[in-house]
């Protein structure tokens, strides 16, 4: 006797990975929300660099009347627009209609100048005019605060950003497809391991994607705005933050899809991803306030969830070896691959609960 019938076999694991990915990749990429939202940012991103080199170039001096042997002193300090007056009268009569920020006239007193104002004292002008002592550096740093501030925040905003948004997308996914129901089609398709890892792998290529033009629109503001000496000293560290971020953001995803897969609920998804969150906020904060200090930078650069921030900066700023980028990359990468193996157990574990959210020590119970 024989039987007759379709047999359906699974296809093989990379091709349904990347099934899985790809329908990741098309309901975002559908999504006008988020194309929206990846076009606002990238404007932001080439409008704020755009902006800065336009304001940096046009800084003007402060502008002042000089009178007489004043001209001379003024000057030499080459920190003002100096326009010359043939009386103290006239000079006072510029102050007075706006032409120039203060005047200097030669006085008796004992700096020889007296610096005139309109209604308030000029203090940016009796600070260039007045005498420092002499400064010492025993290890001068060749960043500008200001920039070496504007780079951790770039890179601390970036990753929060994209790690927090598409973390959520993935676990939102996982809730949704349990709601409906939709998981129970896709487990018969594809295995669960298979399912969580298109998932990780589509959001990534999505979020590398956008850093990646992220990274392109603000070298193409810099090169707009004729900063491309910036670029070349911030280039090296963007490069090493594109490595760490897609190592990172992988570790994440699958923790966002586990997350998701304790609740069956959108209305319990918040405090499913709230520790995540956390995970993420925190070095966001750290290089904010400690951005300019090597001991935390130097402990940031070797935890699995603030290395893709704190190592490209110290990169930046000259302070790692040419062998801790790579040593904090193998960390990341084995932290990256045991939470990947946790992760998957836990969401295979919870992926069919429905109700109740699953605690996550009872997931774990299950998946040892």
């Amino acid at each position: 006797m024989s039987t007759t019938g379709t047999h359906y076999s699974r296809p093989a694991t990379l091709p349904a990975i990347w099934l899985v990915a790809e329908r990741e990749i098309r309901m975002r990429l559908r999504s006008k929300a988020f194309l929206i939202s990846t076009g606002i940012l990238l404007l932001l991103v080439l409008g704020s660099i755009v902006a800065g080199g336009i304001l940096g170039a046009n800084q003007s001096l402060p502008s002042v009347a000089a009178v007489g042997s004043a001209v001379t002193t003024v000057e030499a300090t080459d920190a003002f627009e100096v326009t010359e007056a043939d009386s103290v009268d006239e000079a006072e009569a510029l102050v007075r209609d706006g032409s120039v920020d203060a005047a200097v006239v030669p006085s008796e007193g004992q700096l020889g100048l007296t610096v005139i104002g309109l209604d308030e004292a000029p203090s940016g002008v009796v600070a260039a005019l007045s005498e420092a002592p002499q400064v010492l550096l025993l290890d001068p740093s060749d960043q500008n605060p200001g920039i070496v501030y504007l780079v951790a925040l770039a890179f601390g905003i970036i990753f929060f950003s994209s790690a927090l948004t598409f973390g959520q997308l993935i676990a939102q996914s996982v809730v949704e497809e349990k709601q409906t129901r939709i998981v129970e089609i896709l487990m018969a398709t594809v295995p669960v391991r298979v399912l969580l890892a298109g998932k990780v792998v589509g959001n990534s290529l999505l979020a590398f994607g956008q850093i990646v033009l992220i990274a392109l629109f603000a070298g193409v503001g810099l090169l707009a705005t004729g900063q491309d000496i910036l670029l070349a000293e911030v280039g090296p560290s963007i490069v090493w933050f594109l490595v760490f971020f897609v190592i990172g953001f992988v570790m994440l995803a699958a923790m966002f899809a586990a997350a998701g897969a304790l609740v069956s609920r959108q209305e319990d998804m918040g405090g499913a991803i709230t520790p995540i969150t956390m995970l993420i906020m925190v070095p966001y904060f750290l290089v904010i306030f400690f951005y300019d200090n090597p001991l935390v930078l130097g402990i940031m650069s070797y935890v699995p969830f603030s290395a893709p921030i704190g190592m490209p900066l110290r990169v930046f700023l000259g302070l790692a070896e040419w062998w801790e980028p790579l040593v904090s990359l193998v960390i990341l990468v084995v932290s990256t691959l045991a939470i990947i193996a946790i992760g998957s157990r836990i969401y295979e574990n919870g992926l069919l609960r429905m109700g109740a959210p699953v605690k996550l020590k009872d997931a774990l119970k299950s998946a040892a």
